[in-house]
């Protein structure tokens, strides 16, 4: 579908909404006057103020009305970005006693009076966070990756079976799974055209995200927890490690390919070449899946600098070949010859455009399950790296291993765990 007509869409579904508006839940019937959507936002660095920006494109009434963060100054860039866009200006109405600040700031932000919740803080905190705003019940827009350990991923999975329950929507940003590019190629692979699977192989070959400072750079009196906070992709309980943080969206779409079928274990290599003060994470890893038939699937991940980047998808069938991501097409050679010809639309938008169409229309979307268990493939891949062993999903899924403490003291001292050692390092 085009962007002009998922324009005219949205459109449409606002005027039957006018019009409509005593046959839609409390959320629209409440809202008689502006039939405005109130927007809250749960994490205000750069991924959470260009989700805000498209939760404003989404729908001509939608307004962000509360912002949480740990830090005042990323609440007052991301307001003052958000002001620059003319067309949703005017619908950034975060007064100053909805700026909330702190580790329970979110509980403030579902408590003003917003119907959606935006959650893009580090993903340490995701199950939490999603856990309060559907016991509130809120629609979600909720970044990938889902938690950063299988307790987490256990949480994320209860709470999506609530959602359904609920009838509010809950939309992941594994934002591949929206681009209509990647959509009618995963069609003509649903279809056949490449035969059987036999293989795949996924590169996410990038720089360093956010490199670990070194310690001398940490403030006079700062304690360990806002340290890790400031510096959380460096943490495996904050970010998942690079794995986990990043490439779960190569992850994401092997699963896709293998309609979301979970693969029967893993065996996994990784470490870290380049020494970091301070952090925990690996810097590179190469996962080998097995899945159900003997099916093979293979993903790495490096984040090193001056290194060759590249991030790709190799699909091998018993027909023929997909590639994608080497070009700006995907392709297919085979049997049968194929490359996307459409208008590709911005994923990151449509993902919005189509929550708020879901809102609109009564008819809640639920992306619960399969983010959980996209997560999980990729963390099952780190558990199997860390320790060396081959890993089983049913024990990547029953893992008891807690990396996110509990209770989080802001001012307290939290000693960062020893980096993993295969062969040292136990499966928990």
């Amino acid at each position: 579908m085009s962007e002009e007509s998922t324009n005219s869409e949205r459109r449409t579904f606002l005027k039957a909404a006018v019009i409509a508006a005593a046959g839609f839940p409390a959320i629209i019937r409440a809202q008689t006057v502006t039939n405005a959507i109130k927007v809250g936002l749960v994490g205000c660095g750069g991924r959470g103020t260009g989700a805000a920006s498209q939760a404003l494109a989404a729908d001509d009434y939608a307004e962000l009305t509360a912002m949480a963060d740990i830090d005042r100054v990323q609440i007052e860039q991301s307001l003052e970005n958000l002001k620059k866009i003319r067309k949703t200006a005017d619908r950034v109405k975060v007064e100053a006693a909805n700026q909330y600040l702190g580790l329970d700031a979110y509980q403030k932000v579902i408590a003003s009076g917003v119907d959606v919740v935006i959650l893009t803080t580090p993903p340490g905190f995701r199950p939490q966070h999603l856990a309060a705003c559907i016991d509130a019940d809120k629609h979600v827009f909720c970044e990938k990756p889902i938690a950063t350990d299988a307790p987490g991923v256990r949480s994320v999975m209860a709470t999506s079976d609530k959602a359904k329950a609920k009838n509010v929507s809950l939309v992941a940003g594994f934002c591949w799974r929206y681009n209509n590019k990647i959509q009618d190629t995963f069609a003509q692979i649903d279809n056949g055209v490449i035969g059987r699977i036999v293989a795949y192989y996924a590169t996410y070959y990038t720089n360093p995200v956010k490199p670990m400072p070194p310690a001398s750079a940490r403030p006079a009196g700062m304690s360990d927890t806002e340290w890790q906070i400031r510096n959380w992709y460096n943490f495996v309980w904050l970010c998942g490690d690079s794995l986990v943080e990043q490439a779960v969206h190569s992850a994401d779409k092997i699963a896709w390919a293998m309609s979301d079928v979970a693969p029967v274990s893993c065996v996994a290599v990784g470490g870290r070449t380049i020494p970091a003060e301070g952090g925990n994470i690996y810097d590179h890893f190469e996962i080998n899946y097995i899945y159900p038939n003997g099916v093979r699937a293979f993903l790495a991940n490096r984040q090193i600098s001056g290194c060759y980047n590249e991030n790709s998808d190799y699909i091998l069938g018993t027909d023929g070949t997909c590639t994608i991501g080497r070009g700006p097409l995907p392709r297919i050679e085979g049997k049968t010859e194929w490359t996307f010809s459409g208008k590709e639309y911005n994923m990151y938008q449509r993902e919005h455009d189509l929550l708020f169409a879901s809102i609109r229309k009564n008819a809640p979307m639920n992306d619960g399950r399969r983010m959980a268990t996209s997560t999980l493939l990729a963390m099952m891949g780190r558990m199997a790296a860390y320790t060396g062993q081959q890993v089983t999903w049913e024990q990547a899924l029953n893992s008891q291993e807690k990396l996110v403490p509990d209770p989080i003291d802001w001012n307290g001292s939290l000693p960062v765990q020893p980096r993993a050692e295969p062969g040292i390092t136990k499966f928990v």
